[in-house]
């Protein structure tokens, strides 16, 4: 099984495979099908695959059922696992704090023209303002 890959996809390369050498005239029991399906699992099933084997007898384990369980098992999980993928991706990356000022202009004053020093006073209060928001 392919990291990452869904458990239907994973079914249908395999019985395209098995289709294959069945033109070869290569049977495979039940039992084998069952076997094969589980060795080939990723470690993401690792504990599932576990219950099976301890649970059931391969031996006479429907292939069916089988596909029934990875599938219910992967659906069962996919929220659980995309919670905790957003979760983790939200703790790398904190969100931006935003600041917003307020703008006013008295009648008969403009800030066009304003003079250095006054420019000055305005980019320090922006840069403190910064430090404050990174805080």
């Amino acid at each position: 099984m392919k990291q990452d890959e869904l458990i239907v996809d994973m079914i249908t390369r395999f019985t395209d495979i098995i289709n294959g050498l069945k033109g070869f005239d290569r049977k495979f029991t039940n039992s084998e099908l069952v076997s094969k399906i589980l060795r080939s699992l990723s470690e993401y099933w690792n504990s599932l695959r576990m219950l099976i084997e301890n649970t059931k007898d391969v031996n006479t384990y429907p292939l069916e059922e089988l596909y029934g369980t990875l599938m219910t098992y992967e659906l069962n999980n996919v929220e659980t696992n995309e919670k905790t993928r957003r979760s983790k991706e939200e703790m790398k990356e904190p969100p931006k704090k935003q600041i917003a000022l307020k703008s006013t202009n008295d009648e008969g004053s403009s800030n066009t023209n304003m003079s250095d020093e006054e420019l000055d006073v305005l980019s320090s209060s922006c840069q403190e303002m910064e430090k404050i928001s990174k805080q």
